[in-house]
């Protein structure tokens, strides 16, 4: 077990990340690498400790017009069957006579309430078909401006269209070493004052006990003034460094995670957006620098950056303390 005697004894640990430090009642890694926390929460009802509005608004795109999708569906689903069982005769302007027939017929005709078209063909007849179709259409008014809101929000809501490197790597860095990774803009956006916040969490041995602690990680640049380019973020390994003089053993048994924190103000929306990932230390690659992923254009005007160089590295030589080369 990794042992806290290992660390720099200069590097201060941190109390108030917001995580436990009894690693025993932790299970996995911190956050996960799309930058929600690794949490599952039990003790309420599933209505109680879940939003709707947020769980829509992050949904993948085709997911989220599947449950529009299947929400109208099953909605007329619904009224349809009401139709049926209270008899084809309270819907004048049907042609088909088949049961079949009939039950489409009022499928159609529950989509053309909900959606408030009425083409007219069909109408209900009597008192209960008549306030069946009113409250379905109120039920459908009320859909349509949710969907409408949940639309606006997805379209609306600012984002940092950021991504990270797949892995961290430890690369050589001005005569010592460095765990860096990357990130980069992907859509047309402009993000400005970009500022990025890097905690080290380790679990090891305090006194017998297994405790899990944080370590703010010094930054070679901890803001930059314009996100346009790739973003090389490095922690210099040095005498400020919680890993200073850790040998290749000590990286090896090591078991922790490297928390990033990213937020830049997005000019366009006149907002500060956030970004979030982690590597724990099997997604570190020991012994290898990244690749450079933009470069000037061919007709000598312009800077391409080239998003699918991102992950791009190739070995590199590093020393550790023990005199071990790799």
């Amino acid at each position: 077990m990794f042992k806290i005697s290992n660390l720099n004894p200069k590097a201060k640990s941190e109390i108030n990340t917001g995580f436990g430090v009894n690693s025993s009642d932790y299970s996995g890694r911190f956050l996960n690498k799309d930058g929600d926390p690794n949490i599952g929460k039990k003790g309420v009802s599933i209505f109680e400790r879940i939003s709707w509005y947020h769980t829509m608004l992050k949904l993948p795109v085709w997911k989220f017009f599947a449950v529009i999708f299947l929400f109208f569906i099953g909605s007329n689903l619904v009224f349809a069957s009401i139709y049926f069982l209270i008899g084809a005769d309270h819907l004048h302007g049907m042609v088909y006579d088949s049961d079949n027939g009939k039950f489409a017929e009022a499928f159609f005709f529950s989509c053309q309430t909900f959606t408030t078209v009425g083409y007219g063909r069909i109408n209900p007849v009597g008192f209960l078909a008549s306030a069946i179709a009113s409250f379905e259409a109120l039920i459908g008014l009320l859909s349509f401006a949710l969907a409408t809101g949940l639309f606006y929000g997805r379209f609306s809501k600012p984002k940092a269209y950021l991504r990270f490197s797949k892995n961290a790597l430890l690369s050589p860095f001005q005569g010592n070493t460095a765990i860096m990774f990357r990130v980069a803009p992907f859509k047309n956006t402009t993000l400005v004052d970009a500022e990025a916040k890097v905690t080290l969490a380790i679990s090891l041995e305090e006194e017998g006990k297994k405790v899990n602690k944080f370590f703010q990680l010094p930054l070679e640049y901890s803001t930059v003034n314009a996100l346009t380019l790739s973003w090389t973020i490095v922690h210099p390994i040095n005498e400020s460094s919680p890993l200073y003089n850790l040998t290749q053993e000590d990286f090896a048994n090591l078991r922790g995670e490297i928390i990033v924190y990213l937020k830049a103000f997005d000019d366009m929306f006149s907002n500060i957006v956030v970004a979030r990932t982690s590597y724990i230390f099997k997604e570190v690659i020991v012994g290898a620098k990244f690749k450079p992923m933009f470069e000037g254009s061919e007709t000598g005007n312009k800077t391409i950056l080239y998003l699918d160089r991102l992950n791009s590295y190739t070995t590199a030589e590093i020393k550790f303390v023990d005199n071990v080369t790799i």
